[in-house]
């Protein structure tokens, strides 16, 4: 190996001599080794390294380079709402549930006659009510259980149901209405609540946001309507909150963000996919008020 390293070392101290530091304009048929002394140098470095490095070295630098490539040709996807935290991203996929007239990002086909055209009855409101407060009762009962902790991050919010509406049937009940038994629709809603929380946490919480934020929003809406309609425009206990709504919703907006924070981006989109039982669950219940 020292022989072989001697022609080099004599061109190298050859070229560095002052009078090559400022060489005549070089034909181009010029010997590429004349043009540039350093060329020895860098084949023979690449030449030993190749010939020395441990085996796979040079497959494995191949290949970091293919993975390189390939990461930066293929960016972190990004989910809608991710930025602003992961209940943005809940309610963005809620909206896409609504139908346009209901939502500007709704996406859903009307179904049913539209709110204008309801004709409500008072047994078909009770109804709604009493197998409302069967699924408040559940999941406020769920949460000061908490088979899972996370869930006692959601107890005393200041959103809770179920006491708004006992006062409301009490108040019926005063007025000589029979209040009636839970129906199919709250009963199998509650006991779906209930298989959900012992072993899904990601998905029941996604119940719990949709329910309390939906009341919050458009349930508040058909409140309005239906005491238009039939109760002498009555504002009822269930559409009243003790404080400041915007702030009580903020405040679990931030828990639950917080929550989902340790969650992975699987277990968050199993989340956003049980949406649709979400609503479908609620809207079976909320279609008693016309039954």
């Amino acid at each position: 190996m020292a022989s072989s390293l001697t022609p080099i070392s004599q061109s190298q101290s050859l070229l560095n001599k002052a009078h090559f530091k400022t060489p005549p304009l070089q034909h181009p048929l010029t010997p590429i080794s004349l043009r540039n002394p350093n060329f020895h140098s860098r084949v023979f470095k690449k030449q030993y390294f190749s010939m020395n490095a441990p085996i796979g070295i040079t497959e494995m630098s191949r290949k970091a380079v293919i993975v390189s490539a390939t990461t930066a040709e293929k960016p972190k996807k990004r989910y809608p709402g991710e930025s602003k935290g992961f209940v943005e991203e809940m309610r963005f996929v809620a909206m896409k549930l609504h139908t346009r007239d209901q939502a500007k990002e709704g996406e859903k086909e009307p179904q049913g006659q539209p709110l204008a055209k309801w004709e409500p009855t008072i047994e078909g409101y009770l109804r709604f009510l009493v197998d409302s407060k069967l699924v408040y009762d559940t999941l406020e009962g769920i949460v000061e259980k908490a088979p899972f902790p996370s869930y006692a991050e959601f107890r005393n919010t200041g959103l809770e149901r179920s006491e708004k509406l006992a006062k409301d049937l009490e108040w019926f009940k005063e007025q000589g209405h029979a209040i009636p038994e839970p129906s199919s629709p709250g009963v199998t809603y509650a006991r779906y609540l209930e298989e959900l929380s012992e072993k899904d946490p990601q998905a029941f919480l996604c119940h719990f946001y949709n329910i309390y934020f939906a009341h919050s929003a458009g349930g508040r809406m058909i409140g309005r309507k239906v005491a238009e309609m039939i109760l002498n425009k009555k504002v009822l206990e269930f559409y009243k909150w003790d404080g400041d709504l915007s702030q009580l919703l903020q405040n679990v907006r931030e828990k639950l963000n917080r929550v989902a924070e340790s969650w992975t981006r699987e277990e968050k989109d199993h989340c956003l996919e049980e949406t649709e039982k979400s609503f479908k669950h609620s809207g079976d219940i909320l279609r008693l008020i016309l039954s």
